[in-house]
């Protein structure tokens, strides 16, 4: 009976070392990474067929290595493009009435106009803010950072100033903290806190720790309150500063951008969150507080 376990657990380990081991990174980590998109925009071009490897289409589970030549909607990547290099990341403080996208069909400003420009890379923002709202936004040539920004598993935290009009009941705070059933699911805010204000109007700073589609708005209409005004503060570890007024941008140092990383490591998503050697540039950003 030993003898059979035994030749049994050889046959396995036999197995296992005649696998070949996995090597590369994954195709849509690496070329987020290069500032292609961010990663969900990648899967969903490998799902149309819009990236090539070596000649073949890709897909979801095809991995990069050294040599691999890749296309991206017909056109080559440059190797110099997917080797490692230092990611860029931006504070714009958007104001009212610019749209979160590349291009407006309508013909409104958006937030790319006031960005600056880049060369091979593209800027990718982590979130959106509507029309109607202003404040912080991020901004990174780092598709990959940004997904993990981005992603619910994380849990990042955003908080916003917001000003309401009339009179809020113990209960309407109360619901809003315990959850509210909106049209796409269960929300709340993870703390409200007075910041005071004159006649009818009055001002809060709220954090919730996601980004659906207007839902700071619709929890407060749910109570029947109605918004005036609503300004995004904070994103992570991240506040905007006094000094970068509406349409104007500030990047972030290297001391920053990591700290951004070890947030997104902190929140358990550490084997995404690689940390960069500090670059001094000849001007610097300077820190947030």
């Amino acid at each position: 009976m030993k003898s059979r376990k035994n030749e049994k657990h050889k046959a396995e380990n036999s197995s296992n070392e005649n696998e070949e081991p996995i090597t590369g990174e994954r195709l849509q980590k690496i070329l987020a990474t290069a500032g292609y998109g961010s990663r969900r925009e990648i899967e969903r071009w490998i799902e149309k067929g819009e990236v090539k490897l070596n000649g073949s289409p890709a897909a979801l589970g095809d991995r990069y290595n050294p040599g691999d030549l890749i296309k991206v909607r017909n056109k080559l990547v440059p190797e110099s493009r997917l080797r490692a290099k230092h990611s860029r990341v931006i504070i714009y403080h958007k104001p009212i009435g610019e749209v979160t996208t590349r291009s407006d069909p309508e013909g409104r400003a958006t937030v790319f106009d006031n960005l600056p420009k880049l060369g091979s890379a593209r800027w990718i923002a982590v979130g959106r803010l509507d029309i109607n709202t202003s404040g912080l936004l991020l901004f990174t040539t780092d598709g990959e950072l940004a997904n993990q920004l981005m992603h619910p598993s994380t849990q990042i935290e955003r908080e916003y100033a917001v000003r309401v009009l009339g009179e809020v009941t113990d209960e309407a705070f109360s619901n809003m903290k315990k959850g509210v059933e909106l049209e796409d699911g269960v929300a709340k805010f993870d703390s409200i806190t007075d910041q005071g204000g004159q006649g009818a109007n009055h001002w809060y700073h709220v954090v919730l720790k996601e980004g659906r589609n207007r839902e700071v708005r619709r929890l407060w209409e749910s109570q029947g309150v109605t918004v005036s005004r609503l300004m995004r503060i904070r994103y992570g570890n991240i506040t905007i500063p006094r000094t970068v007024r509406p349409g104007k941008q500030q990047d972030l140092s290297s001391h920053e951008i990591n700290d951004l990383r070890r947030l997104v490591a902190e929140k358990g998503n550490a084997e995404n969150a690689p940390v960069e050697k500090e670059v001094l540039t000849e001007k610097a950003a300077p820190k947030l507080k």
